[in-house]
């Protein structure tokens, strides 16, 4: 046992390094053999990262959430609101680009900064915020689309964003990937980013350190709308359409990707790649159960159990129970 490693055993050392990895490679290997012939069909293999894209995207924005110990309940909300806005435009003949900017980007990072705001200035649980803005942020989506799906999308908006490079690599994938790869330079190679680490590790200590709190927990926030947006922007893609209801219950597939992706719930551990593996396997999950002709009821009570076990585990045997100790 390394220094580095003091003080933990083999399985935390184990759980920390290599969870994510394995729980992938378990569910492939499960589903695999309960459905052999289709299950590991390379097309239903890049089926299942195209589908994993909108829940990557959504987990890139609530990591930085539950790095600072907190949580975004809103992420669905704010993909359908954003979704339905750049919809809107799109249909009325801006630019696809401008488009893109105004309701994704923009709009994303107003609504990331309204819940940042709320929870600097209340200083209320960013659980009790986003609760509450997620509802917000619905209604105002079902008075922007007075309740009906916006259709009429051009055509071309649809093939570039959910489209496929080189006839195989789906695009929404590439824009998840790329998104993951930017947040992972930001979290690790920044001071920013560094600075998020101290402050989900320990927020006092942090603020001694002279860490400007509300700015990064603001900052956090705007992160996470933009990736929210993004979300909303392949989800019209791909269905050609920006339906109200989207995203209605994607926080819970957002949450789960972050937590079995090895990110501490109680702050200051994790690492965007894994979450992005942890998307995958959501992915993986629901296909899997698809295919096996089970309903989404069963893919509900498979996330919510994978949450518990994974949160139990790193409650007791990750790093972040070395903070009990």
């Amino acid at each position: 046992m390394s220094k580095k490693d003091g003080g933990l055993t083999g399985f935390q050392i184990f759980w920390d390094r290599y969870s994510t990895v394995a729980i992938m490679v378990f569910m492939v290997v499960v589903f695999g053999a309960l459905r052999p012939g289709s299950f590991l069909k390379i097309d239903n293999l890049i089926k299942i990262t195209e589908q994993s894209s909108i829940t990557i995207l959504l987990a890139c924005g609530e990591f930085f959430a539950i790095l600072l110990a907190g949580i975004d309940l809103s992420v669905g909300s704010v993909m359908a609101l954003s979704g339905v806005v750049t919809a809107k435009f799109l249909v009325a003949g801006f630019n696809p680009v401008m488009a893109v900017l105004l309701g994704v980007v923009v709009l994303g990072a107003l609504l990331g900064a309204f819940n940042g705001t709320l929870i600097n200035v209340t200083r209320l649980p960013p659980f009790i915020i986003t609760l509450g803005t997620q509802l917000i942020f619905r209604g105002l989506t079902m008075v922007v689309s007075n309740r009906q799906a916006v259709s009429g999308i051009p055509g071309i908006y649809s093939r570039v964003i959910a489209g496929h490079t080189l006839f195989v690599i789906p695009n929404p994938f590439i824009i998840a990937f790329a998104v993951a790869a930017v947040l992972t330079f930001f979290s690790l190679k920044t001071k920013a980013g560094r600075n998020l680490y101290a402050i989900g590790g320990n927020s006092q200590a942090a603020w001694f350190a002279g860490i400007p709190i509300r700015l990064h927990t603001l900052a956090a926030f705007i992160i996470s709308g933009i990736c929210s947006g993004f979300a909303g922007m392949v989800n019209v893609a791909r269905l050609s359409a920006a339906e109200p209801n989207a995203g209605t219950g994607y926080e819970t597939y957002a949450i789960a990707a972050v937590i079995i992706g090895g990110t501490s719930f109680f702050g200051g551990q994790g690492v965007i790649p894994k979450v992005v593996v942890g998307g995958i396997i959501i992915g993986i999950i629901n296909n899997g159960l698809n295919m096996m002709g089970l309903s989404s009821f069963y893919q509900q009570i498979a996330m919510g159990s994978m949450i518990i076990v994974a949160v139990t585990l790193d409650r007791f045997f990750g790093a972040s129970s070395k903070l009990g100790s």
